[in-house]
Order: structure tokens, then sequence, then C-alpha cells
């Protein structure tokens, strides 16, 4: 697992779900920069480098579904599979106050290699998840930080993003807002519509029903809450399943 772009929990499962998290780790390979992008590990630690504590969301949520999870393996930094190829920020050079020197010597054999190392090999592994089943419905977990430098304080405690496509989105949304005293979100912090992102890819294009669903990172912490928020996501994401008859 240490070096593959990406992880799999849970392959042999049966369910429709197909939960995915693009930025699982903060994982730098080798190969770059002796596995270092040139800042310190407190900012790797950060929001800027992966979803802090999504992964373990994803996985203890595909698990309660019956579900598979695929997981990236290695830092949004070291190239964004949440960003389409031709995306300019795929290989970011300054993320939240913080310059990624290694990204900055990266010209475009190296961007290339990287897309045929790591950002490929994961898109294929979530292809063929959704391939291998007759109705599948992608599920993409992710986190936020409650504040970017500068900026106002993000009030949401959960958010879910959405395009058009809103089968399965209008119904999770009334199921969360029913679910205890959360601050709940549409398309917040960021939109559900980014030409080209994972979703995009694997569950618009293709008219698969889909959510991408944001939690707030301070809240995901802990393996513990972790797997609280993966209860109740599970739970709501069945009864809005049922609801949009899926």
């Amino acid at each position: 697992m240490k070096n593959d772009p990406f992880h799999i929990h849970g392959q042999d499962r049966a369910g429709d779900f197909v939960v995915t998290c693009d930025h699982a780790r903060n994982r730098v390979p080798d190969e770059i920069g002796g596995g270092s992008l040139g800042i310190n590990g407190e900012d790797m630690a950060r929001h800027i480098a992966y979803d802090v504590g999504a992964a373990g969301v994803a996985a203890a949520l595909a698990e309660a579904l019956d579900a598979p999870a695929i997981l990236s393996n290695y830092s949004r930094l070291v190239i964004d599979p949440n960003r389409g190829e031709d995306d300019p920020t795929l290989v970011m050079q300054l993320y939240d106050g913080t310059v990624i020197p290694e990204n900055r010597r990266a010209d475009a054999a190296e961007v290339e290699r990287r897309l045929a190392a790591y950002y490929r090999p994961y898109h294929g592994a979530v292809a063929a998840a959704l391939a291998a089943r007759a109705a599948p419905i992608l599920i993409s977990v992710h986190s936020f930080t409650p504040q970017f430098q500068g900026r106002a304080e993000r009030p949401w405690h959960v958010s879910v993003l959405h395009t058009e496509d809103r089968r399965l989105a209008d119904p999770l949304l009334d199921a969360l807002q029913s679910d205890g005293d959360l601050i709940v979100g549409r398309n917040e912090p960021y939109t559900g519509t980014l030409r080209g992102d994972s979703v995009d890819r694997h569950a618009t294009g293709p008219g698969h029903p889909n959510v991408l669903i944001e939690i707030r990172n301070d809240l995901i912490a802990t393996a513990a809450a972790q797997l609280d928020w993966a209860l109740r996501l599970a739970r709501t994401l069945e009864h809005a399943r049922d609801a949009a008859k899926l």
C-alpha cells in the first residue's frame, strides 16, 4: 500500500454506493523531492495537504453502506485528483499562504509524470468500481478548514455539494437538516460545479446519482468523531436513497 497511488477498502462489497476520498492522505512519494515538497511538517498536517479526517469517515461510511471506498494515497499538493487535467490548480504552487517550492520547479514533463503515476491510476480505480455496478451512486467525502487565513469563519458543520442533478442531494439535505442541531450548507463553502473535477468526471457526465459531502474538519479530528459522522451519514444517505427511489 505504501507506494500505491490508491487504496480500496472493501473491494468486494456488493452495494450500489461507491465512496471516494480524493484527498485522503498527505503522503509525498519518495521520487518527489526525496519525499518532500519543500514545506514544513506543520503545513503538511494542514488542510492544504489533505482533507483532515476525511479518510476515516470515508472508510467507516463505506463499511456501513456495504460499499467500496477508494482513497487516494498521495497529497493533493503532489497533484490534485479533484481537478481536471487541464485545470491551472492541478499542481498548486501557492495555497492558503504557503509556497510549495518543489511544485514551482515542476515542468510540463513532471506534471505528466505525476498524472501517469498517481492521478490516472486513482481515477481508473474509481471508474472500475462504478462500472462494476448496474446502478451506481457516487458519494465523494471531503473536509474543509473552519477558516482560511484572513477570511471569515465558516459556520457550517456539513455541506452537500451538487450540480443540476439533485436527485440525491435534495433528500439528503432534508435528512441532515432534520438530524439534530446541525448547520447544513448547500454548495458551501464551494460550488458543486467544477468542470473536470472527480464528481463531474465519474458521475455528472455518465448520469449517475451523486453528492459531494464536505464536513468541517475540526468536527472529525478523532477516530471516534469520524465513526460518529460516518454512521450519521450512512443513516441519512440510506434515507435519501429511499426517498429518491434510487
